[in-house]
Formats: structure tokens, sequence, C-alpha cells
């Protein structure tokens, strides 16, 4: 089972651009091939999935343990795994979760993608430093990105102290378009499979492929961690409104016995029987006025056990107020109403604990949203910390068998 991560000295450095048009080069090559990204994100996974008609998990080095990652990267397939931000970059205070650690922990090659685009020589210094910062990381080789001409790429190649497998030229094509919260997601892309094919034939082009299979290393064969499901029936909205889900729990949870069963919110689907209905997060608040006009919807949800997750615990509020300032009447299980009029960000990793209901325990969470809280009573849901340790004020609220914060949860301590 080989594998093989890509990653980059800083965010911007055009990773998900490349990674795409890699995955989808290698399998119109024939390659078995299938992509992971590193670190809390919803979006990329789905290009991903686009691009090689494989799901696509998450490898958190912060919030799951070597076990867990190890279970969720051992696929028969050659495995290509997007960074975040850049390699060395994690959590405060000591860079935790960094793509650097799981390079580390499955002991895999390292391939750097650099924005070359305004430098030349001093391509030299960068490359030696990361290759030299830790020795227990495999820094192999480089992909240049955004090289400006055949004179800048000679430049490059002749400083570049590391094997270079390609030089992508600049190209105002090759951008994924993006909003606050990161890329447009992949179902809302226009002619997703042409830009995807259209950038694996630059990929193909100007990359050698066969060089950088040939460097990928091996994965162990470990079995799947077992995560023990919420309820042992599960009815999760799904949709673009409520996208927000990680797939390592959906499979942990069938893998371990339970049945779910997906719904769309948007499409006025009401909640399928089940023990427990799951609202995940997504862009709820695009969506508002739809949202509030789905009576079969909102009513399914009456008199149920429910979860939400940032955006599904948004619409268990009585109210949610768009960009615009309108204001929108939701579901109305919890005495919470918020507003995306007046944005704040509220990002970062934290551990959360709650002493009932069906997440009770440790998890590891993250949280990413601008929405402000206007108001929210009740009993809290969760006591939390920061990904330092800090104590952070308790998160969501809980009204017997109905519960929501903004956590996403990722996996259980």
């Amino acid at each position: 089972m080989p594998g093989l991560i890509l990653a980059a000295p800083s965010s911007g450095s055009g990773k998900t651009t490349i990674t795409l048009g890699l995955l989808r080069a290698l399998r119109e090559l024939g390659h078995d091939v299938r992509g992971a990204k590193s670190g809390p994100d919803y979006i990329d996974p789905r290009f991903h999935e686009a691009a090689t008609g494989r799901i696509c998990p998450n490898l958190d080095a912060w919030s799951m343990d070597p076990k867990m990652i190890a279970g969720l990267a051992a696929t028969p397939e050659l495995l290509l795994i997007e960074g975040a931000m850049g390699l060395f970059d994690g959590a405060p205070p000591d860079g935790r979760g960094a793509v650097a650690d799981l390079a580390k922990q499955l002991g895999l090659p390292v391939v750097l993608i650099v924005d070359a685009s305004s430098m030349s020589q001093s391509i030299a210094p960068l490359i030696n430093g990361f290759a030299t910062h830790d020795p227990d990381v495999n820094v192999a080789a480089v992909i240049l990105n955004r090289v400006g001409s055949a004179r800048h790429e000679a430049l490059l190649r002749a400083a570049c102290p590391l094997p270079v497998l390609g030089a992508i030229p600049r190209d105002p094509k090759l951008a994924v378009p993006s909003r606050h919260l990161g890329l447009v997601q992949a179902e809302e892309f226009p002619s997703l499979d042409r830009f995807l094919s259209d950038v694996a034939e630059v990929i193909a082009t100007y990359l050698d492929i066969d060089a950088l299979v040939a460097m990928a290393g091996e994965l162990p064969n470990v079995p799947p961690v077992r995560i023990a499901p919420p309820a042992q029936s599960i009815a999760l909205a799904r949709d673009e409104a409520f996208a927000f889900v990680y797939p390592h729990l959906i499979k942990g949870w069938r893998w371990a016995g339970a049945e779910v069963k997906t719904f769309s919110p948007l499409a006025n689907h009401p909640a399928p029987e089940a023990d427990l209905v799951i609202l995940p997060g997504g862009y709820p608040e695009l969506h508002a006025g739809r949202l509030a006009g789905n009576a079969t919807f909102l009513t399914s949800l009456q008199n149920r056990a429910v979860h939400g997750e940032c955006g599904g615990f948004m619409v268990m509020g009585d109210g949610l107020v768009d960009a615009d300032g309108t204001r929108h009447a939701m579901a109305g299980l919890l005495r919470l109403e918020t507003s995306f009029s007046e944005r704040r960000l509220h990002l970062g990793y934290r551990n959360v604990t709650a002493t009932e209901g069906p997440f009770a325990g440790d998890w590891a969470a993250h949280e990413f949203h601008y929405a402000t809280t206007l108001r929210a009573e009740g009993e809290p849901l969760f006591s939390a910390t920061d990904a330092t340790g800090a104590p952070l004020p308790s998160m969501g609220l809980r009204d017997g068998e109905v519960q929501g914060s903004f956590a996403h949860l990722v996996a259980p301590r």
C-alpha cells in the first residue's frame, strides 16, 4: 500500500490544485489512486472524491491517535495525502498536528510544492531549511509551481538542492473559486469535471508522474479503529446546506453495526425514523429562507432526539439572521438566535466533554465559523478547552434529548 504526502512551505502555494490534477491524471493513466486530506477540512476532500471517484478520509494528527490514522490510511490504492497550511504549521503552542507529524507517524516521504513566482536562486535556502529542519521528516523532492518562463525554470532547477519532479507554469485558469470558509463546495462548482480534466492535462504535461509514483513509501496494513455510534439508527442530513460530516465517523458507525439513513432538508424531506437525528454543519445561512419554508422538514424534528453541529446547531434555534440582516425562523428546538450580519471568526481546535447524551465523554473537535450568537439560553452541552488546554466558556445547548454546539466532533479521546 504505497503513499505520499504533498505539502508546502505555506498556505496559498497551490497544493489543492496540483493535488487534484495529479489525482485525476493518475486515474486517467489507469492507476488505482485515492486522496486524503490532513487536518480538519470538509471542502477539499469532496474535490478529491470528484477527481478519483473514491471517498477521501481526513487524517488529523492533532485530533486522532496514531492507530486511528494508520487504520484510515491503510487502503489498497496509492494514497496521496494533501497537507494543510505549511509543512510544520500545527496547533499552538508547539505545532502539534502539523503535516510533518503525519509524515513521521506514517513513515511517508514528502513532496514539497513551492510557489516559485517571486524567487529564483533564493529557492535553495528555502528548500534546504525545510529538508533539514527535522531529520525525521523525509522531504524527498520538489514541485515548482507558478513558474514564469523557461528561463525562470532553468534558474530554479539549477539552484534547487532536491530532485525537481516538475515545473508548473503560471495559469489563472488553475484556480479554484473560494468564499469565506474556503473553497466553494464541489457540488456547486460549475463544470467541475472539465476543470479537473484540464488541470490533469497540465499536470501530465509538466510533471514527471512516473518518478513521483516511484517515490511513494509503504503504508502498514492496519485494521480500522471501531468508533462507538451515538445511536443504533441515525437519520443524517446530507445536502448542500448540511455537507460537513466526516466520512470516517459514518464508516466507523456503520462498521460498528449502526444504521445510517440520509435525507435532504433542502428538498423538504422529513427526517426518517431513527433513534437520533444529526444535523451536521454546512452553509445553512445561504439557504435560510428556503429552509424556513420547509415545514415538512422542520416539523419532522419535533419530539425527536436531535444533535446539531455548527450550521445544524443554528438551524435548531429559534432564528437565524442572514448576511443581509433578514431574520428567518428556524426549528425552535433551542433558545438560540444567531446572525451572519455581524461576522466574527471563531477558529481553533477544541477539547470538549459532555457528561451525558449520545456523545457523552471526551472528544477532539474544532470550531470554524463566522456566526455571532445573539442569544443562547439553557443548559450548556460541553465543557471546553482550546488546543493549549486553556479553559474556554462552555459550548452549546442541551434541552432533554435535543442538543447542539458549534463544535465539529472529530474523534473520541
